[in-house]
């Protein structure tokens, strides 16, 4: 059954001040770097952890992470295989220090060496699914795919199945992002393939289901709005995302569509961060995914963010650690092959735009 979970509270001001001291704990004596290095960093980043109204996940991060070291982050957001294809543009001048994007487009970064080998401090407490065993990624906040629909609307038959969203009644008030520009997006062909029973059973399936789709988005942050408005129905999203900015659009409630059996499936889609080869500011990039690896951090993931902590030893009590949890009993969590994703992704794509016509 979907579930509308409860809007995350603010951080108190003394946890607050209580993580920003673990936090400058961690980056005693962490300031402008040797060799000249300019105290700022650039991160480019997939959407979903900073927020419009301040409050986000990487809003209190910055901050912290400045007032303890006394480095800027600069923040370039965008679609995860988006800024996959901006940095493999900018090669042979890299402008980013650190890049986070959902799989599989890391282990596409990976693959394209756009990255650089580092294992921040902190991350042998990341289990071994969630990093890079060559050191080129770490996880720093675990993250599950879903879809929200308006609990307002549609509040007395609320989706359930990927079948529902076929209805009439979603016709041009549906929409998910762009497989193989965002990684929501992607998502979206990962899951229908597992739930549906293969490539071509979910090719068929979302051929059908482009007769309600509005269209494509490069970006799946841009959708929640638009359903917690009512301009749309039901769109894709992840739990992380669409759970942090309740507080701010309400009318969101968050299902996994089931295939036949009626079972709700998802799969983790980890915000994951690796050091960008030839970055600019490597020595400040380093300070950076160390800090958001510290315990203190990690606790704000959930409190402040909404999501799951990356670090196993991190165990959140707070109320959103809490309702997270709720959200996911009784799903089913499988784990995609990513080597076959990562090795196959284009021809999936070209799957898909061939079946949708997109």
């Amino acid at each position: 059954m979907p579930v509308t979970p409860r809007s995350r509270r603010p951080l108190r001001p003394a946890a607050a001040l209580a993580a920003l001291a673990l936090g400058a704990t961690a980056l005693t004596g962490c300031g402008a770097s040797a060799g000249g290095d300019a105290e700022e960093i650039t991160l480019y980043s997939a959407d979903g952890l900073k927020s419009e109204d301040g409050a986000g996940f990487y809003d209190k991060v910055f901050k912290d992470f400045e007032r303890g070291t006394g480095i800027k982050v600069k923040y370039v957001e965008g679609g995860s295989g988006e800024l996959v294809q901006r940095l493999a543009r900018e090669r042979s001048r890299t402008k980013a220090d650190v890049v986070v994007t959902l799989p599989p487009f890391i282990q596409q970064a990976d693959g394209k060496k756009l990255l650089d080998t580092y294992r921040p401090k902190g991350a042998e407490k990341v289990a071994d699914g969630d990093k890079d065993p060559g050191g080129k990624w770490t996880s720093i906040a675990d993250n599950y795919f879903c879809f929200v629909y308006n609990t307002d609307k549609l509040k007395d038959a609320p989706p359930r199945t990927w079948k529902d969203l076929l209805d009439p009644r979603f016709k041009g008030r549906l929409q998910y992002s762009t497989p193989g520009v965002a990684g929501d997006g992607t998502a979206v062909l990962i899951k229908a393939m597992h739930d549906l029973g293969g490539k071509e059973p979910a090719m068929a399936y979302l051929k059908e289901l482009q007769r309600n789709n509005v269209g494509p988005s490069r970006s799946t942050g841009q959708l929640a709005p638009k359903v917690d408005k009512g301009e749309l129905l039901v769109a894709n999203g992840d739990v992380q995302m669409n759970f942090a900015n309740m507080r701010s659009m309400p009318h969101q409630g968050i299902f996994f569509p089931a295939g036949d059996d009626g079972k709700p499936t998802t799969f983790a889609l980890p915000y994951a961060a690796g050091l960008v080869k030839g970055a600019p500011h490597a020595a400040n990039a380093r300070k950076f995914l160390d800090f958001l690896l510290t315990e203190g951090v990690q606790r704000d993931v959930s409190a402040v963010g909404g999501g799951f902590a990356a670090r196993t030893d991190v165990k959140a009590g707070d109320p959103s650690a809490r309702a997270l949890a709720g959200l996911l009993r009784g799903v089913e969590v499988f784990r995609p092959d990513w080597a076959d994703i990562d090795e196959n992704l284009g021809s999936y794509v070209a799957a898909w735009k061939a079946a949708t016509g997109s």
